[in-house]
């Protein structure tokens, strides 16, 4: 009785932690838009679908960031969560900064930290132009302990 109990318990246990060693990679590169979608020297809201959401994940799968076009190709492209605790960030064009409503968390308009409890700058999403399009590697959100 006590083997097929440990077999029971044992067999999704081990599963669960040999699964890390056997997940591939489902980061992939996703259009945000054509590039006259975002003007040059503003910073504008755009949302990508995660690549590994399923079905019914509905509206959560829907990733939110923000997009700076800084002069013809040249962009950066922010997670949209403060690096303290993860409230969504928004950005005022008036003052040029992004403001976080949790714990009052500032950052330039280049994502760097400006004044607050955040640890550090906003994390930035790899991107790239291609085709007249920009494009970010989605798949993977970014912790303190994974940055992008």
């Amino acid at each position: 009785m006590n083997g097929l109990a440990a077999l029971l318990i044992g067999v999704p246990l081990l599963g669960y932690v040999l699964s890390s060693f056997t997940r591939k990679s489902q980061d992939s590169w996703i259009s945000l838009g054509p590039l006259d979608h975002f003007p040059q020297g503003e910073t504008r809201l755009a949302v990508y679908r995660n690549p590994v959401s399923k079905p019914w994940d509905g509206d959560t799968a829907e990733v939110p960031c923000w997009v700076r076009r800084i002069e013809g190709d040249a962009f950066q492209v922010f997670a949209i969560n403060c690096t303290h605790l993860g409230c969504p960030v928004r950005w005022f064009q008036e003052s040029r900064l992004f403001m976080c409503p949790c714990h009052g968390g500032a950052f330039y308009e280049d994502g760097s930290h400006a004044s607050g409890p955040p640890p550090r700058g906003l994390f930035e999403y790899q991107h790239k132009v291609e085709s007249g399009e920009l494009k970010v590697l989605g798949g993977h959100l970014p912790t303190l302990a994974e940055p992008l």
